[in-house]
């Protein structure tokens, strides 16, 4: 089922979500719609904060950055109870979208490479290095379990340019194709 993305100015977006117990109902099927909302947004990657859920589970797609890094070939991962255990590496800076943001894209410095435990689809636990383009992108969406948006690594001066913009967007003022939730 597609589900309507939570927009710029929700204040779902700024909490922090919470572990997901091993009973989580329909974890499964909120999962697969993860995946079907994400894709016909035409997403990389999409967290339950996005959809108005405050847990910690996200979806991650790198299968389109395969030209820029061959071993995105095969990134289609879930992670459930994601932490973020280290960051290192160089910062390296790559043009950012999101969603949640729709029509602003913006470069945003991140690590090059995380350490991160999680569990996937199935419940099995892993501690995990990644780097690159999937560090970039899992960072991004572990952003939004910590209450955080990739406008939040702007430079002052940048948000300052940039605050017309998402007030607009915070009111509705965008183009998106698909459905969404305003800030009430």
């Amino acid at each position: 089922m597609l589900l309507p993305i939570y927009i710029y100015g929700h204040p779902i977006l700024r909490k922090v979500s919470a572990d997901i117990p091993v009973d989580y109902p329909d974890l499964d099927k909120l999962i697969h719609n993860l995946w079907q909302t994400m894709n016909d947004a035409d997403g990389v990657g999409l967290a339950a904060p996005q959809i108005g859920k405050n847990i910690r589970v996200f979806i991650a797609d790198g299968t389109d950055f395969v030209d820029k890094d061959p071993t995105c070939a095969d990134f289609k991962a879930t992670f459930i109870n994601a932490h973020i255990i280290e960051q290192s590496g160089n910062d390296v800076a790559r043009n950012e979208g999101c969603l949640s943001i729709p029509g602003i894209h913006e470069d945003v410095k991140r690590k090059d490479k995380i350490r991160i435990v999680y569990e996937d689809e199935n419940r099995v636990k892993h501690d995990e290095i990644f780097e690159g383009i999937k560090a970039w992108i899992i960072q991004h969406e572990y952003d939004h379990l910590e209450g955080r948006l990739f406008t939040d690594l702007l430079s002052p001066l940048r948000k300052r340019l940039l605050k017309s913009k998402l007030n607009g967007i915070s009111s509705g003022r965008f183009k998106a194709d698909y459905r969404v939730v305003l800030a009430k």
